[in-house]
């Protein structure tokens, strides 16, 4: 039965690729400017605009260019970058990890502010804690990342004399310090996404405390912590399971602005470069890239459902 749900799962995701894959060729196309034009910069004739247009295939009608495009990917290939020269699957390789990490870092932080946070507020409903957590969770929804990543950069500086390592160090190269440069960004890059999980957290909670079978529980003279994690939480974990979901391209997209603002080499950034030189093999590539990402954490969070409540299966 998680077989057979699953496939369907899987082949529901294969027209939204294709739709996404549409969207992913066209909008790059729609950018204000001219590559060709911002290659050749103050060299741009007619002639050498067209001979140019003509070498990169830009001068052949977009569904023409479309398919030839879908057919390469197909078979693995995202083009080559218009700017460096380099196959774009290989430039991506070099940054994805970069990436990967921080919004793994970032996850993990928002979870270990949302998961302990939102069941003591629910817990302790109404108290000097619960007030505390619950501003906390409106101050972290309300605060843009950029802002605050700024903040945390200038003010130490201003203060104390401190600021957040520059440059990027590899893991292979200084394993602790590779480290502790992702840890401010990866907080800041989580806080929002914490926020909204330990709210809506809470509120699940609370609503499971208030069943009749949790009643049960409290009159048989179960352990608070044994009600709470094992009658409460497994109920009200599934809509914070959803919220993940729709979170966690979130936190994918919300790298491009942190790997901006402290220099972190990954792939967001190497998509913002791609866009101010209008990069298109880039462009596509990358966000493909994160559109496949994003199928596959939908396709988990099904499987999370139907592991957590069998019942979703049918």
């Amino acid at each position: 039965m998680l077989r057979r749900y699953l496939v369907k799962r899987l082949l529901i995701a294969i027209p939204s690729l294709l739709i996404a894959s549409l969207i992913v060729f066209t909008l790059p196309r729609l950018i204000p400017g001219d590559v060709v034009v911002l290659m050749l910069a103050e060299k741009a004739y007619a002639k050498d605009l067209e001979e140019l247009r003509a070498k990169l295939g830009l001068d052949r009608p977009l569904p023409v260019q479309y398919v030839e495009w879908l057919g390469r990917v197909t078979r693995g290939d995202l083009g080559e970058s218009l700017w460096t020269k380099r196959p774009v699957l290989e430039e991506i390789g070099q940054r994805l990890p970069v990436t990967f990490e921080l919004a793994f870092f970032g996850l993990f932080f928002a979870l270990l502010i949302a998961l302990p946070v939102g069941i003591i507020s629910a817990a302790r409903q109404d108290t000097i804690s619960d007030y505390f957590a619950r501003s906390l969770a409106i101050f972290g929804l309300s605060v843009p990342a950029f802002w605050l990543a700024t903040l945390l950069i200038v003010l130490p500086a201003i203060w104390w004399g401190w600021r957040p390592v520059t440059g990027f160090v590899e893991f292979s190269r200084d394993p602790f310090n590779h480290v502790t440069q992702l840890l401010l960004p990866a907080v800041i890059l989580g806080i929002a996404t914490g926020a909204a999980l330990m709210r809506l957290t809470r509120g699940m909670l609370l609503e499971v405390l208030r069943q009749d079978y949790v009643r049960t529980a409290w009159a048989k003279g179960l352990a608070e912590r044994v009600i709470v994690l094992k009658h409460g939480l497994r109920n009200a974990i599934i809509p914070v399971v959803t919220l993940l979901g729709t979170q966690l391209p979130q936190i994918i997209g919300g790298t491009v602005i942190i790997e901006t603002v402290f220099g972190l080499p990954g792939m967001s950034r190497f998509l913002f470069d791609a866009i101010n030189q209008r990069d298109y093999p880039v462009i596509q590539g990358v966000n493909l890239v994160v559109v496949s990402l994003i199928v596959v954490i939908n396709l988990t969070v099904d499987t999370l459902y139907a592991v957590l409540d069998p019942r979703i299966r049918y």
